[in-house]
């Protein structure tokens, strides 16, 4: 957050209140889903959310590896989170960094959260996810990916995970940061709600905010983690009614 380097910093709010792409603070970034792109995999989605391209696909529920992390009573939800070498501006070095390593745990952790792991006792779920583009907000982007996939293998779960981020631009509270509101912003909330009862499994913060500010972000994330909830349903909707009239017509 601040300042980068020799960077200048844009003017991230105008006059009217407008951000730096034109957006209210209230908006979010245009989001496209597609669910089951990969054949191979037992599962997938692909999220285009502003700038940012993620796959997952998830394999499973199968053999553990390694054998140690195997449990009696559950499967074990194994996720790697990579951002390619391409993905942003500057390359980024191949492999799995420290930053990738936190974010794969966290969203395990929250994905452990709704699948009902209990069922397949002595077994791996295994979620890759593939950062191609990056512009901010991976992490929320990554977990509705692989949320989205994970019903697409049909794995059973108490509900998708919608995730967004929320932070302070200029002073106010907004809604899905991009890039430049990331960098030089005074605060950053990822979050992710299970929407049927509006538990939040994921909740991280860096900058500052207020109490009030708080209140305001986490009421602006929940109104905005169930727009991308609806877009992820109309995505296994649409996945799911189109498969079949193809088959018809095919025949």
């Amino acid at each position: 957050m601040g300042n980068i380097g020799a960077k200048e910093v844009p003017t991230l709010l105008d006059a009217e209140g407008r951000r730096i792409d034109g957006r209210r603070l209230d908006e979010l970034r245009p989001i496209q889903i597609r669910a089951g792109p990969l054949r191979q995999a037992d599962g997938s989605a692909f999220v285009e959310w502003g700038a940012n391209k993620v796959m997952a696909a998830v394999y499973g529920p199968r053999e553990v590896h390694p054998r140690h992390l195997q449990q009696n009573t559950k499967a074990v939800i194994q996720c790697r989170y990579n951002m390619a070498a391409f993905s942003v501006d500057e390359r980024k070095r191949p492999g799995i960094d420290r930053r990738s390593q936190e974010i794969s745990k966290v969203i395990a952790e929250a994905l452990d959260s709704v699948v009902f792991a209990e069922e397949f006792p002595r077994t791996s779920i295994d979620v890759y996810i593939e950062v191609l583009q990056a512009n901010a907000g991976t992490r929320c982007a990554g977990l509705v990916a692989a949320s989205v996939a994970l019903a697409d293998a049909g794995i059973p779960m108490a509900d998708l995970l919608p995730a967004v981020a929320v932070g302070k631009v200029g002073g106010a509270i907004a809604l899905d940061l991009k890039k430049e509101e990331d960098n030089f912003g005074e605060a950053d909330l990822p979050m992710a709600l299970v929407p049927q009862s509006g538990r939040l499994v994921l909740l991280q913060m860096e900058g500052h905010m207020t109490e009030p500010e708080l209140a305001q972000a986490l009421d602006l994330g929940v109104g905005g983690c169930r727009v991308i909830y609806e877009k992820m349903k109309a995505a296994l909707r649409e996945r799911y009614s189109v498969a079949p009239a193809a088959e018809e017509a095919a025949a």
